[in-house]
């Protein structure tokens, strides 16, 4: 997963992003870090929020 880059794209800090998913900057850390992985239910949103889809996330080619 590309979480990273595709937040940066976006324009976003880890702070942000966990603000529009409802979680904390740490579980932003630890999933762009490779730690834990979102949970499923959490991917659409994570989706909208990145402006791409689902597929994007868990693809790790572009």
């Amino acid at each position: 997963m590309k979480l990273k880059e595709l937040r940066e794209k976006k324009g976003l800090s880890q702070k942000r992003l966990a603000e529009k998913l409802g979680v904390g900057r740490t579980t932003v850390t630890l999933w762009e870090l490779g730690i834990n992985k979102p949970r499923t239910d959490m991917l659409p949103g994570l989706a909208k929020a990145l402006g791409c889809n689902v597929d994007a996330l868990l693809c790790s080619k572009p």
